[in-house]
């Protein structure tokens, strides 16, 4: 593992800063989203799959060769694992959902970040287009393409144009 020192100044306080955020995120959750995320965890682990082995397991064995057979055509067992495939179906889908708000959200960060970055960069193209004029250097021919500024919206509404729809199904 790498050690926290070996990182940049300013990367290391944005990770720290991040996480804290992160951190302050899921305890401002609603108790409904937490309680779901803890339920998907759990549901997802060998922990749950032992204790259904266990469970259906010993429901089976004990209602083919055990007596008093309280479930012999093991209806009820199949009432049980589909009210329980309901019930976790439903909590995955809570948990992705709010995954994928967060993933949205660390989308929209990027997006951000390098839109600042390109507009930097072509500040910065401008500037040393500038100090290459000043000495005496001929700049590139493709300078002014790069130092004008890319428009997110430009962008996107031409994705949109050459990018034929999706489908929903």
């Amino acid at each position: 593992m790498n050690d926290p020192r070996d990182l940049n100044g300013a990367l290391a306080d944005n990770i720290h800063r991040l996480a804290e955020r992160q951190r302050r995120v899921e305890a401002d959750a609603p108790w409904s989203d937490r309680l779901a995320g803890r339920i998907t965890a759990f549901t997802g682990s060998m922990l749950f799959v032992g204790l259904h082995l266990t469970f259906f397991g010993g429901w089976i064995v004990w209602n083919l060769w055990l007596s008093p057979r309280f479930d012999p055509t093991f209806v009820v067992l199949a009432m049980i694992a589909s009210v329980e495939a309901i019930f976790l179906s439903t909590f995955v889908l809570i948990s992705q959902n709010r995954m994928g708000a967060q993933a949205q959200a660390r989308a929209d960060l990027d997006l951000h970040i390098n839109l600042l970055a390109e507009h930097e960069l072509s500040r910065l193209t401008a500037l040393v287009r500038q100090i290459a004029e000043r000495v005496g250097v001929e700049p590139p021919a493709d300078t002014a393409e790069i130092e004008r500024d890319v428009r997110a919206e430009d962008v996107l509404d031409t994705l949109d144009q050459v990018t034929p729809p999706q489908s929903a199904g």
